[in-house]
């Protein structure tokens, strides 16, 4: 290896390591570094951060899990052992015990609330206060003057109060519960070393800090770890759930490996640094949890609404009892008659019932274009959006690979379509990875090769060597070749002539990789040779992910009506900006952690101001973590933006949650439908924008709005005055007719 610390780096896709020439290990680095696996040598990174002092004992839990120094991703292995008291044995069983007690079990919290408490909690805000006080006044301080209490208005206030609750009751739950569906994707069971180096299969849940677990193909890592051995020396991960990143990253020794994601090659033992809520994971799962439980943008203003009514109907009442009883000595109940008009005539109780079925008729007209509402106040602020915060890996893009063939280079007489022809021939067709089902998809031919050729001997893709090679034998001329594909500085050391080849030649392909890279383009070099005969560079094969046919247009549509379109994505910032470019949204990016940290990775001394106008400016950020998107819907939101967010995967959850409004594309994971309030059923965004069209439902609920806050006033001046002046209370015959009158006065004009 070169030597230098990878730790708190990983590679975030095995294709990367494609641009990075030093970083490959040649057959006597392998060789050693199996040597050195096999005599159980540890290999120490250089460490980033100065060494925590003290052990989990003495560390408090804040220090320990730092979310921007990180101390136990960066530092080196052996401090992380010594942190956690912990060695290659694993730990033992009152080791356990103690770190269960103070770091609790690998799972995620979530307390659900008794679902009779959570209905009556509805009826638990200001303006639900007035109508409780008022089916208080109706029934218990109306018993005067020899009349009885006064049931209607009291069963009525009851009904409006029951009809509310169960319509927000209703609307909280029928998207589902986003943290149960985000812990179903946590391993059930792993393997782990205890007990003097005894292997043993445990529940996921019983996991701690400091213990040693085993990671195969096909394993959920079951919780944030670092690796200790590896047999190939690296492996690779799907972290495509917590990140977004549309390939498998490469992990090697010391690298940081994350709670959910999938080993998809290689084996590797790692030693567990963060459990539970501590996991990056965890903290995702903590912010969708919290986010769920923030108010609407429309339920802030009926608040407000209800607040100002409230305040105006106090000082009335309280005008109206001295004018009642000390100017006109009212009977007590003919005072409380007026009270009480005041109470029910000046709020308006209605406006949540009404503003739900208005709503509902949008969300009805959403379905029939492939768009389900679950939560249906999201209409009233889509229509207000000011921001569109989108995912780009099977959001903007098809969230598959594909061979830009306008872009292949060539550097011998085969012709484009061949070289696609022969990287198909090195493709692993029983159990292909992203890349092999990428060349094959790109042939379109994969059926017929075994019509073609005979295949001899095949080499999977191995992650220390980083490529496949095949030799097969032509049907039609029975003559032997080689080919293999894979990492453009693996195959170029191929490619050699008496190890004699011409430097040019070299830095031609570099030059070619680095133009790839530039554009965020992935380079697959493919070369041939005949029989024994040494291997000829053929080609570069450009791999990228291609947006989906209507993102484009639907871009270019919200940007039309005023929407500012953002992407947010895991991937790396050069394949960010191409994408940007490719859809017309400009690429202005950045790495959001540069943003809000200076370069020793330390909280940045940049002012907030100056930290929000790069946030509002910029056209994307690349290589962020879930905590990532939700921090920038939240700066957005801060800065007075009604912000939508797109997106399919468990790393979306926390930010839609988060937004105005979260829409969860088609084939989203089960996470990412529970946090969003929209769901698509059909490929693409453009729905998105007929939503946005929806602009004569929210001018219909601004239309009731005012209509009610005049009748409201109206309503409350006029029983005020009459009482005033012609010292007559107002029955409920005349507060109706009041109503009806100014309705149609409004509605006419």
């Amino acid at each position: 290896m070169d030597g230098k610390s990878r730790v708190g780096h990983p590679s975030r896709e095995w294709l990367d390591d494609i641009t990075d020439c030093d970083t490959v290990m040649s057959v006597e680095e392998v060789k050693s570094s199996k040597e050195i696996q096999h005599k159980k040598v540890t290999i120490i990174n250089i460490p980033e951060v100065p060494p925590l002092n003290g052990n989990w004992k003495t560390i408090d839990l804040d220090a320990l899990y730092d979310t921007e120094k990180r101390y136990l991703t960066k530092c080196d292995l052996d401090d992380v052992y010594r942190i956690l008291e912990s060695s290659s044995n694993g730990l033992t069983d009152n080791q356990i015990n103690e770190r269960l007690a103070k770091f609790g079990s690998n799972t995620i919290e979530h307390k659900d609330r008794n679902p009779i408490i959570q209905f009556f909690l509805f009826m638990w805000n200001p303006l639900s206060w007035v109508m409780e006080a008022a089916a208080i006044v109706a029934i218990a301080l109306s018993n005067g003057g020899g009349e009885p209490p006064d049931w209607p208005d009291f069963i009525g206030i009851v009904l409006l109060l029951l009809i509310n609750a169960t319509i927000g009751y209703i609307e909280k739950y029928r998207a589902g519960n986003a943290v149960k569906a985000l812990m179903a994707s946590l391993a059930p069971e792993c393997r782990v070393k205890r007990n003097n180096g005894i292997w043993s299969t445990i529940q996921a849940s019983e996991l701690v800090p400091g213990d040693i677990v085993a990671i195969k193909l096909g394993n959920i890592v079951p919780a944030d770890a670092r690796i200790v051995s590896s047999p190939g020396g690296t492996i690779s991960l799907d972290q495509a759930a917590l990140t977004g990143e549309s390939l498998p990253a490469s992990k090697t020794i010391g690298d940081t490996i994350l709670s959910s994601t999938i080993c998809k090659q290689g084996e590797c033992e790692a030693i567990i640094i963060a459990t539970g809520i501590n996991t990056e994971f965890g903290r995702a799962a903590k912010i969708v949890d919290g986010a769920r439980d923030e108010v609407g943008h429309l339920q802030m203003i009926l608040a407000k609404i209800g607040n100002f009514c409230i305040v105006g109907i106090a000082i009335f009442i309280i005008a109206e009892i001295f004018v009642m009883y000390v100017g006109f000595h009212y009977s007590y109940r003919q005072g409380i008659n007026n009270i009480l008009v005041l109470l029910i005539g000046g709020l308006p109780i209605a406006m949540p019932t009404v503003l739900s079925v208005t709503l509902a008729i949008g969300a009805k007209e959403l379905s029939a274009r492939k768009a389900i509402v679950t939560r249906i106040t999201a209409i009233e602020e889509l229509a207000a959006v000011t921001i569109l915060c989108s995912d780009k890996t099977g959001t903007l893009t098809q969230n598959k690979l594909v061979i830009d063939k306008d872009t292949i280079v060539k550097y011998t007489d085969v012709e484009p379509n061949d070289i696609i022809r022969y990287a198909a021939y090195a493709c692993n067709q029983e159990n292909s990875d992203a890349i092999d089902t990428c060349v094959l998809d790109s042939f379109g031919k994969a059926d017929s090769i075994d019509e073609m050729i005979i295949v001899k001997s095949f080499c999977p893709f191995d992650p220390t060597t980083k490529r496949t090679e095949v030799i097969y034998q032509e049907k039609s001329s029975l003559s032997i070749y080689r080919v293999t594909k894979g990492m453009p500085e693996t195959i170029l050391r191929l490619c050699t002539k008496d190890n004699l080849e011409s430097a040019n030649e070299r830095e031609k392909v570099r030059s070619d990789v680095n133009k790839f890279a530039k554009r965020g383009l992935r380079a697959l070099a493919v070369a041939i040779a005949a029989g024994n005969e040494n291997f000829t560079l053929i080609g570069l094969l450009p791999i990228f992910d291609p947006p989906r046919e209507d993102t484009k247009d639907t871009i270019t549509k919200a940007i039309a009506l005023g929407i500012r379109v953002k992407m947010i994505t895991g991937d790396q910032l050069e394949i960010a900006k191409e994408t940007g470019r490719r859809l017309g949204m400009g690429d202005v990016m950045y790495v959001y952690e540069d943003i809000i940290n200076s370069k020793d990775g330390q909280q940045s001394s940049i002012d907030e101001d100056k930290i929000n106008e790069t946030v509002l400016e910029a056209d994307g950020f690349a290589s962020v973590f879930p905590n990532h998107k939700f921090e920038i819907v939240e700066r957005l939101q801060d800065m007075g933006h009604l912000v939508a967010m797109t997106g399919d995967g468990v790393n979306d959850a926390p930010a839609l949650a988060k937004a105005n409004v979260g829409v969860a594309v088609s084939d989203a994971c089960d996470a990412a439908r529970s946090a969003a309030a929209i769901v698509l059923t059909e490929p693409g965004l453009s729905i998105i924008i007929d939503a946005v069209h929806e602009r004569p439902t929210l001018l219909l609920i601004a239309a009731f709005v005012i209509t009610q806050l005049c009748t409201t006033l109206i309503a409350v001046y006029a029983n005020w005055t009459f009482t005033e002046i012609v010292g007559c209370g107002w029955a409920w015959a005349g507060i109706v007719w009041i109503y009806n009158l100014i309705c149609t006065a409004v509605e006419n004009a």
